[in-house]
């Protein structure tokens, strides 16, 4: 069975590093909050080429942290996309802020800036911009949006460890950027982790506060919570983390060989940003008949994925409590005609070559 990712693969890969890591940390007597998750911040603010890095609990709880340290909270609102995981729009109203949604573009499935102007408000206090699938939003745009209304740009980069913008690498343009460790990630661990980074020392200070009960000295200066990264983790995505471009390199060779096989297919390939480099978290195509296409490749054991069948907006813990601006028009229409083909680094062009075959031969039946 192909599957669309496969965490363990990589697990297996780097498996002697791995476990000689995680026995470090179990034989350390320190598991919280100690060198491991210090050595990780320095070395990922070094990689994405920022000042700070904080480790944090999850993605989730990145962004919402994120918007805390910006002070976003309740009667504020937050522009972003419906076209995301439900946890961008989650850590939003965990804040007490309100999600305000706009549609995306239809080649890249990232914010649409020509929208944004409707969807601002007195109370819009920032944009978070979701980088999806592996490559970029248009930041140019959205940057200068930005700094014209005086608002904040939070760059939510789950789904783009390492991908790039104009040489820089996302998570470095914003005010501040968020990340997403979860297993399936560019750059996952064995578990739930999360990364926050900034060029602010300010922010950096606060978010390291607000990760431990807004502590300094053990004293809560902020209402903060409990989001704090374990060593075991931290020590983990430390040595992914030194194989993160090689591994995005296999991502974009496997992607390459789809859209060299499939060029003349009926589906529509992925297409990236001139601006960007695509790191293919996810290679997403869009096909008319995807339910049957589906049910073709997982006749030929091969299993596809869907990211994301329903925009929140209409999911029914969010039917009516999103604002939208504007029409959802091209988001509701790739909710049914987005589909993942498998992509991991370790999936091979020999396995790349069957889900080719496969789809090939469904297009011509």
């Amino acid at each position: 069975m192909i599957a669309c990712a496969d965490p363990s693969a990589q697990f297996q890969s780097y498996q002697a590093e791995i476990e000689a890591a995680a026995l470090k940390v179990m034989r350390s007597n320190h598991y919280v909050l100690g060198l491991e998750v210090e050595a990780l911040e320095q070395e990922f603010a070094n990689y994405i080429g920022v000042s700070s890095a904080v480790g944090v609990a999850n993605g989730t709880d990145a962004i919402e942290l994120a918007l805390r340290s910006l002070d976003i909270g309740w009667g504020d609102e937050v522009i972003t996309v419906s076209h995301t995981a439900v946890a961008t729009i989650a850590a939003i109203e965990a804040t007490g802020a309100k999600a305000v949604i706009v549609d995306v573009e239809p080649k890249y499935f990232t914010l649409q800036p020509s929208q944004l102007t409707n969807a601002l408000t007195s109370d819009t206090k920032a944009i978070i911009a979701v980088h999806i699938y592996g490559q970029s939003v248009d930041l140019k745009s959205i940057s200068a949006f930005c700094k014209n209304n005086k608002i904040f740009l939070i760059e939510d980069v789950s789904q783009a460890h390492g991908a790039k913008y104009e040489g820089k690498r996302l998570g470095s343009i914003g005010d501040i950027g968020c990340f997403s460790c979860y297993p399936t990630k560019n750059l996952g661990a064995i578990g739930d982790a999360g990364l926050i980074t900034t060029n602010s020392k300010k922010l950096s200070k606060k978010v390291r506060m607000l990760r431990e009960y807004g502590w300094d000295k053990r004293i809560s200066q902020y209402p903060g919570r409990n989001s704090r990264l374990d060593e075991l983790q931290a020590a983990i995505l430390r040595v992914k983390l030194r194989h993160l471009d090689s591994d995005n390199s296999k991502r974009n060779k496997l992607a390459n060989h789809y859209i060299t096989e499939l060029v003349d297919s009926s589906i529509v390939l992925p297409q990236t940003r001139s601006e960007s480099t695509h790191v293919y978290h996810l290679f997403v195509v869009q096909v008319s008949n995807r339910n049957e296409l589906m049910d073709h490749l997982k006749s030929n054991n091969i299993l596809a994925g869907i990211h994301y069948p329903i925009p929140t907006h209409l999911q029914p813990a969010y039917l009516n409590r999103l604002i939208t601006s504007t029409d959802m028009k091209v988001t509701e229409t790739l909710a049914d005609r987005i589909l993942s083909l498998p992509i991991y680094p370790e999936l091979g062009i020999e396995n790349v070559q069957k889900v080719v075959t496969a789809v090939k031969c469904f297009n011509n039946s």
